[in-house]
């Protein structure tokens, strides 16, 4: 225990990695790790087919590049031929990262997800774009791999079929970042709640951040008779998880916010809970009213 408090203090960048690594087939576990890595002051570079590498890995005292691999839908072999294609040089779009790695081992499925995760931001920022555009790549691909092995009469056609990405719109905040979910668990690059968050800043007071015992600790000079065991709050967030638990009265929800500063779980009971049904869904705005109080068990808020 000493040995691993030691490392994490002065070693911080390669022990987070190193942590990170460990865990990079569960995606919650990967969003634990990278809040707490984060609490170090320690920062993580988005994922990049031109820098990232399978791991996690240090970058220096304070930066750590993202892992491919807690990408989901792509695996091991296919971010190590990634890794080896790009020895020759940087990638320089999709079509030319196509053309180089082993389509193979780094299939559609895999570039789909590079694309949704933000692995392709450095070449192209337009998402939706690219996402669009693996058949003319991967079509290029093929026909650059025929006329490399064959001798044409007319010469090299390489250049025959346009290098041309889909033309379709540029996605919104909320479809890039439920995108990005999909390929790395958690939202990386922003939240959806920033897009609500001035609106609400009318009427929602506290960040779930805020929520802290001390809401409910007696105020000073109460002598102890003033002290309140919980407070009226109204809150907001997106809703990341809902659990149903069966109860004598009905059914009851646990139902997990997430405002971009902290995730709080909270319970809603039978009646309330099936009225409101139809706003309780995953990656939706909630705003709730309820009651804080203090967990004498865990000594967090409830």
């Amino acid at each position: 225990a000493y040995q691993t408090a030691y490392l994490k203090c002065h070693h911080t960048a390669a022990f987070m990695a190193a942590t990170l690594t460990s865990e990079m087939d569960n995606t919650d576990k990967v969003f634990n790790f990278y809040q707490d890595t984060l609490q170090q002051g320690v920062r993580i570079l988005p994922p990049d087919v031109n820098s990232s590498g399978y791991r996690f890995a240090p970058v220096d005292e304070k930066t750590i590049a993202y892992g491919l691999g807690a990408i989901k839908g792509t695996g091991q072999a296919a971010n190590e031929n990634i890794v080896a294609a790009r020895a020759e040089g940087p990638f320089r779009d999709l079509f030319d990262f196509c053309r180089r790695v082993d389509n193979r081992v780094v299939n559609r499925r895999a570039i789909e997800a590079l694309i949704r995760g933000g692995a392709f931001d450095a070449l192209s920022p337009h998402r939706y774009q690219l996402l669009a555009s693996p058949d003319a790549a991967l079509g290029s691909a093929e026909q650059h791999a025929r006329s490399a092995n064959q001798n044409s009469l007319f010469g090299d056609d390489e250049d025959a079929m346009p290098l041309q990405l889909a033309n379709v719109p540029e996605w919104g905040m909320r479809e890039r970042l439920q995108n990005e979910k999909l390929a790395l668990g958690f939202y990386l690059s922003g939240h959806p709640y920033h897009e609500f968050a001035e609106e609400l800043s009318h009427f929602v007071k506290h960040r779930l951040a805020d929520l802290s015992p001390a809401m409910v600790q007696p105020a000073s000079g109460s002598g102890g008779g003033g002290r309140r065991n919980s407070v009226q709050l109204i809150l907001a967030g997106m809703v990341s998880g809902v659990r149903i638990q069966q109860t004598r009265r009905g059914r009851m929800g646990v139902v997990t916010l997430d405002d971009g500063t902290a995730q709080v779980e909270m319970t809603v009971f039978n009646e309330i809970f099936e009225q409101s049904r139809p706003w309780i869904r995953e990656d939706e705005l909630l705003v709730v009213r309820g009651k804080a109080s203090l967990d004498d068990y865990s000594g967090n808020m409830r």
